[in-house]
């Protein structure tokens, strides 16, 4: 996450989202074991947002453990209006993901893993595309790969030492 700032959840009213539940299998010598693993991505819809994974016996305690880790792993992206700043790719292992802002009105145009991600974060026009795999855990993570590298007109004009009107204007 190259932009993204961590945040810490302190008076944040944070909304989870579960992206899968997987069924891990432990073979024994008294035959299989059965475990859940679950991915969760928390956000509070106005820019802050976090993943997490969780593994127990059962499917509840892993989505809760999953809440919790996503609460520590919280950052902060820049939201212009109810869209994105700009066009950005991520990735992550074998998936590839592809943002593009999108005008008022047009939706969340996304599919499973990535639609959470972005809900979450409070973008409410976007297109996207996942590629590569679709590995549910992979494309959470190459979904918040590019949210990290979003970048807002202030930051774009602090990096170049300019201010924001030089920024539009040249």
């Amino acid at each position: 996450m190259h932009n993204a700032r961590k945040v810490k959840p302190t008076g944040i009213e944070l909304v989870d989202r579960l992206v899968a539940v997987n069924r891990v299998t432990k073979v024994n010598k008294g035959g299989r074991t059965f475990s859940f693993s679950a991915i969760v991505v928390v956000g509070d819809e106005k820019g802050t947002a976090g993943y997490g994974t969780g593994k127990s016996k059962e499917v509840s305690e892993a989505i809760a453990k999953a809440v919790e880790d996503a609460k520590k792993n919280l950052y902060r992206f820049p939201l212009v209006k109810s869209t994105i700043p700009h066009e950005e790719y991520g990735k992550f292992a074998g998936s590839r993901v592809f943002l593009r802002p999108a005008s008022s009105g047009t939706g969340v145009i996304a599919g499973g893993a990535m639609r959470a991600v972005l809900e979450s974060v409070g973008v409410h026009d976007v297109l996207a595309k996942s590629k590569g795999s679709s590995n549910p855990q992979n494309v959470v993570k190459a979904t918040f790969d590019a949210l990290g590298k979003m970048r807002d007109v202030k930051a774009v004009a602090k990096t170049r030492g300019i201010s924001v009107d030089k920024v539009f204007n040249g």
